[in-house]
């Protein structure tokens, strides 16, 4: 079969289609090369005219018999997919955005796609062969949910939300989604992913934006992706379960393991999809027990049932959270070994604040996405963030961030107003603290020291097992300090 080469006029159309298809579409080069292939057109409607443009000028090969992968030659062939992926992708996204609607609504069971049999013969039509259709039917499936799932999470345009969309693609992709291509589709489970950021910025949207998106083969046979990403996703806060029973959580436990193990249970490591990915929330407070298996989870994607013998292997990703720094952790609150194994991406979930300093209407934008969620409707945004500021301010801090203006405007629903987070007053009471005082005066025996701090832990954290793991006491030890304390230093008086 003869050659037909691109003439220089196509290839100079194509190949900035070619590097679109595999920029990050949150990233600042993909807007570069969506204006510069709709040169001098307004932002509404660039992308739809630039999809028509790529379908009119593939089909314009097609009739001068050109259009064909086999007859391009080899250096330019690579232009020429990209091209026609770009074409495909854009044609059956309505398509695959209704399946995602459809299988978010089902739950856990797989849902059939009825899209997929055409789709996969447009993809031969073009030349793909069998096996590489499905593989490019399955990242279809996988780019729609990922661009979907981190756009729709993650509001606002500050720059460093637009950092964090940017930086959560390339973890699903790696910055470069022609290597992921080749070889990184069904082998991500070596990268995992650590969260940092305040309280309340919204780790767990981030999380779940990722643990989503993961990629899903398609079964030809069924007629359906192999499983459901509503199911992919595991997530556990780790601070929710006491040490003694955290294990067992995590991997499961056997019959008889321990005192009330009445039957054998599957934990998260078991529940999760080989496709899936398990949320860790609260890393930062594991004891080392706890992280000396997850080290051999990280290391050989294998654990072990409390009491039981036989070895189990993990498939999916892990992605951990954590509201401590980067230096608390690396330095003393996790084992060296694993925390650097823990650590392959780190990603920084920006607080409230700072995205309202660098965009000040990113507030309006929340409100509104609170309110949809509240009452179905945004409607009322505009009185929301007159009350906010007239309560508030505009230079408020927003100490409890996502999760605090969430409160905020229901709060204004109902009273109309917002106090706001009282935490300069704690902190100007804790400045005159006879307890810090004696500390900065090096009066206390150890006993006294334990005891105050234990009980301003508690006070802070609400409850034994959560002081424990911050302290790496035993629980008793913790409690015993505690009632040391006394009410007259947050002590509980009645609390167990």
């Amino acid at each position: 079969m003869a050659l037909k080469p691109l003439t220089a006029a196509e290839l100079a159309f194509l190949t900035p289609v070619a590097r679109a298809v595999v920029a990050n579409p949150f990233g600042a080069e993909r807007a570069e090369l969506d204006r510069e292939l709709d040169p001098g057109g307004p932002p509404a409607g660039r992308l739809q005219r630039i999809v028509a443009g790529v379908s009119r000028r593939l089909s314009e090969l097609d009739r001068s018999g050109r259009g064909a992968l086999a007859r391009v030659p080899p250096e330019q062939r690579e232009v020429l997919v990209y091209a026609e992926l770009f074409d495909l992708y854009h044609a059956w996204s309505a398509a695959i955005d209704e399946h995602v609607a459809a299988q978010e609504a089902a739950g856990d069971e797989p849902c059939p796609a009825p899209f997929a049999a055409a789709c996969l013969a447009d993809l031969a039509r073009r030349g793909f062969e069998r096996d590489e259709a499905k593989k490019h039917l399955g990242l279809f499936f996988q780019l729609r949910r990922a661009y979907t799932f981190i756009d729709r999470a993650l509001v606002g345009r500050s720059a460093c939300m637009q950092g964090l969309r940017e930086a959560l693609w390339n973890d699903i992709f790696t910055r470069d989604i022609r290597v992921y291509e080749a070889w990184l589709w069904e082998r991500m489970e070596d990268f995992s992913t650590l969260l940092l950021g305040e309280t309340g910025t919204g780790k767990g949207s981030a999380a779940a934006a990722i643990g989503k998106s993961g990629f899903i083969p398609f079964d030809e046979k069924r007629g359906r992706f192999a499983d459901s990403f509503a199911r992919a996703f595991v997530p556990v806060n780790l601070a929710e379960f006491p040490e003694s029973l955290l294990e067992a959580e995590l991997f499961g436990h056997e019959k008889g393991a321990f005192t009330g193990a009445l039957e054998r249970r599957e934990g998260v490591f078991a529940r999760c999809s080989p496709h899936g990915s398990i949320f860790l929330d609260e890393v930062g407070e594991l004891g080392t027990p706890v992280q000396i298996k997850l080290l051999r989870v990280l290391q050989e994607r294998l654990f072990t049932p409390v009491g039981g013998r036989r070895a189990r292997r993990f498939h999916g990703r892990v992605i951990a959270a954590t509201n401590r720094a980067l230096d608390e952790l690396g330095g003393g609150l996790l084992r060296p070994d694993f925390f650097y194994r823990l650590c392959t991406d780190v990603i920084v979930v920006p607080p409230l604040r700072q995205r309202l300093s660098e965009a000040p209407e990113e507030l309006a934008l929340l409100v509104e996405r609170i309110l949809e969620r509240t009452l179905g409707s945004g409607e009322l945004s505009a009185s929301v963030c007159a009350a906010i500021e007239r309560e508030l301010g505009r230079g408020y801090a927003w100490p409890g961030n996502v999760r605090e203006l969430e409160q905020c405007v229901r709060r204004i629903l109902l009273k109309g107003r917002y106090e706001g987070a009282r935490a300069p007053a704690a902190r100007d009471a804790l400045a005159g603290d006879p307890f810090l005082s004696d500390v900065r005066a090096g009066a206390l025996d150890a006993d006294t020291l334990l005891a105050g701090y234990c009980a301003r832990l508690f006070a802070e954290l609400g409850g034994y097992e959560a002081v424990a793991r911050r302290t790496r006491l035993d629980r008793r030890t913790v409690k015993r300090y505690v009632e040391l304390a006394g009410p007259s230093q947050g002590a509980p008086s009645m609390r167990k």
